[in-house]
């Protein structure tokens, strides 16, 4: 006959642990719901007066109820450089985008196919020099260098300068996309007879197109925010863009004027949200490239 051995019974859980664990759980589960209060509270506040400051009699620096009113638009509708500055912004952003865009494919494209000696080292060194030597470090031989081509005061300049200072950082990130897109794809298409140029964009920039859309929604934004480039090469207020005349509106003492500052600013942020909206829409962002063969 078999013996059964009982294993020994857990010790009874004590009322005073049972409710230290509850308790710990709970302060647990509030801190963490603090703590992320918090963060959403120190990004949503700012947005919260970019949204309410334009429309605010007298705004200040400080979230509160606005005194609704136009007046802020409708001063700054007055102004002949704030319009045509947006659509000078639109102008350098686009055809910065354009040509990075262009480039970059073309160019990640020859450096994923093409085995040549010290490849890797040329992408990692052009990536290195583009953070090092940054817009502020290089002002002067581009001015002088700007100026030498007769380019001064023309949105043609700022274009040239901006795209080949993104193009560094776009030829690196595209060519991961270009990395992952299987090469089967291409023989079939060259098997038909489609030359080098038909392949990648029939065949490699659809299949890279979350890539594409990635880099031109930071090409935009890289553009559309910057002051040092234009404001050095720039001279004409028509040839503005939007980033140059915001600074138009500090006083010579400093101060800002707030009711302009956040009208503009409202104006300034809605084209690159609209973009950003439409290219996810359209493409979505995926920091992956290709289809893994």
């Amino acid at each position: 006959m078999t013996t059964t051995v009982e294993p020994p019974a857990a010790p009874p859980t004590t009322g005073r642990g049972a409710n230290g664990a509850f308790v710990r759980a709970a302060l647990g589960r509030i801190g963490r719901y603090v703590f992320i209060s918090f963060v959403i509270a120190f990004f949503a506040l700012p947005v919260l007066w970019l949204v309410s400051a334009p429309f605010d009699r007298a705004p200040a620096l400080r979230l509160s109820v606005p005194e609704f009113t136009l007046r802020n638009f409708e001063v700054l509708l007055d102004n002949p450089y704030a319009l045509r500055s947006l659509g000078n912004s639109v102008i350098i952003s686009l055809a910065t985008m354009a040509i990075v865009l262009v480039l970059a494919a073309l160019a990640s494209y020859a450096l994923s196919r093409v085995r040549i000696p010290g490849r890797d080292v040329l992408l990692y060194s052009l990536l290195l020099l583009s953070s090092i030597v940054t817009g502020t470090a290089a002002m002067v031989p581009t001015f002088v260098l700007i100026t030498e081509l007769k380019l001064i005061d023309t949105h043609l300049a700022v274009v040239l300068v901006m795209a080949g200072g993104l193009l560094p950082a776009a030829i690196f990130i595209l060519k991961d996309f270009m990395d992952n897109t299987p090469k089967s794809y291409e023989e079939s298409a060259r098997v038909y007879g489609a030359s080098s140029l038909q392949v990648l964009r029939h065949v490699v920039v659809p299949i890279a197109r979350p890539g594409l859309a990635t880099i031109a929604v930071w090409g935009v934004v890289q553009v559309w925010g910057n002051f040092l480039v234009p404001f050095i090469l720039l001279r004409s207020p028509d040839n503005f863009p939007a980033a140059v005349v915001m600074f138009t509106f500090y006083t010579e003492g400093g101060q800002p004027n707030l009711a302009l500052i956040s009208a503009f600013s409202l104006l300034f942020s809605i084209p690159v949200v609209l973009l950003y909206l439409f290219v996810n829409r359209r493409y979505g962002f995926r920091f992956y490239g290709g289809i893994k063969s």
